[in-house]
């Protein structure tokens, strides 16, 4: 019952680690809004205009949706009401946030 625990604890750990080397990596500026989206609709704002690559997955980890966009208008319309994860790339730069489609 310890080893578990001691496994827990390491997984934990190693996620927190995990996650602070990727926020220096999140884009500048990097806004998503509404969320929940309601409209079928999302924007997705940065400093930068360069155009994103955006990926979508199910809370299973199946991509769903992949698009790039030029300004701040993205389409949810091909997406059942859920929770999804949502990914930026833009200028070699990453940015991942929960999405909630109603």
């Amino acid at each position: 019952m310890k080893q578990l625990y001691l496994v827990i604890t390491f997984f934990c750990i190693s996620m927190a680690f995990g996650q602070d080397s990727q926020a220096n990596r999140d884009i500048d500026g990097f806004k998503l809004y509404p969320n929940p989206a309601t409209n079928g609709k999302v924007y997705i704002s940065t400093t930068n205009t360069a155009p994103k690559k955006i990926l979508i997955y199910d809370v299973l980890g199946t991509q769903v949706l992949e698009a790039t966009i030029l300004g701040k208008e993205l389409s949810l319309t091909d997406l059942d009401a859920g929770v999804y994860i949502l990914r930026v790339y833009q200028n070699n730069k990453m940015a991942t946030r929960k999405l909630i489609v109603k």
